[in-house]
């Protein structure tokens, strides 16, 4: 019976004994929910490398709310929101009006965000500071920050939901989606604007460096099990709790040795590099093993 009392310890005990644990999970829940979805919808729009771009975009917004009020929940949020729509807007207008095609503008873009962001944070705060604004800090939620992840969880799902048809008719065929609607553009900006909501919800608890890892990785992660967009979905968010429960796990073993925020984007990527070696859907191994043929 030994071993009984140590798993409890070791898988149940954290959470039930320390309240940060349990507020640290509920946050990764909230942020599996609204931001697997997310990233599902990128991978399949072949936009993921977009979602990176944005996460480092919403950094100067950030910097200044955290510059004019500290570590403010309003503050940084509004100006992580605006950052990241200036951002968008300024890569669609450059790409619309010159040579320069979006990839490259958001490219481009990113690297000035995130340069001028860390110069930022570094004019007034600590090394500790900027560590946390880049990292973040899930082991640290209050009561504002989990209301403000569990609204955005909740309007994202009610955005997709709403969307959901067109976004799956963009994926599949935006050439016919153009030709019945004239709502493409509508639903383009709407995604957009969902992309950088959960990026700010999860710059609070992941950092502005980690905040797109639970967003891409479980999205990844679950392709190479199923191919179908509703299960897609389903299977990207459990990915991510399971992520998140394992890398608080992992990171609370481990003492102050490991942060949580990095704990969880590596059990999200174990997942991933696992999927990618056995999935169903195209894993290694099913490329590399023989199939069996047909007998009468």
């Amino acid at each position: 019976m030994t071993g009984l009392p140590m798993l409890y310890d070791l898988f149940i005990g954290p959470f039930a004994e320390f309240d940060f644990m349990r507020r640290a999970l509920v946050g990764i829940v909230a942020l599996s929910v609204s931001g697997a979805p997310i990233g599902v919808f990128l991978m399949l729009r072949r936009m993921s490398l977009t979602g990176d771009a944005m996460a480092h975009a919403i950094l100067p917004g950030a910097a200044i709310g955290y510059l004019v009020a500290g570590f403010s929940l309003p503050a940084m949020t509004l100006g992580g929101l605006a950052a990241g729509f200036a951002v968008a807007l300024a890569a669609g207008a450059v790409a619309r009006i010159t040579v320069i095609k979006e990839d490259a503008s958001l490219a481009a873009f990113y690297l000035i965000s995130l340069a001028l962001g860390v110069t930022i944070v570094s004019l007034r705060g600590s090394a500790v500071d900027l560590f946390h604004v880049l990292f973040g800090n899930v082991l640290a939620l209050d009561d504002d920050v989990l209301v403000l992840l569990s609204g955005v969880a909740t309007l994202s799902l009610l955005t997709l939901a709403a969307l959901y048809r067109p976004l799956v008719m963009e994926c599949v065929d935006p050439g016919f989606l153009r030709s019945v609607s004239r709502s493409g553009g509508v639903v383009h900006l709407t995604f957009l604007a969902l992309v950088v909501l959960n990026l700010v919800a999860g710059f609070h608890a992941l950092g502005t460096l980690l905040a797109v890892g639970l967003m891409m990785l479980p999205a990844a992660a679950a392709r190479f099990w199923t191919a179908d967009i509703t299960r897609l979905i389903l299977l990207a968010s459990g990915l991510g709790m399971v992520a998140g429960y394992a890398g608080l796990v992992v990171s609370y073993s481990a003492g102050s040795n490991l942060p949580a925020g990095p704990a969880i984007i590596l059990a999200a990527g174990a997942l991933y590099l696992g999927s990618l070696l056995i999935g169903s859907q195209g894993g290694l191994l099913r490329r590399l093993l023989p199939r069996p043929h047909l007998q009468r």
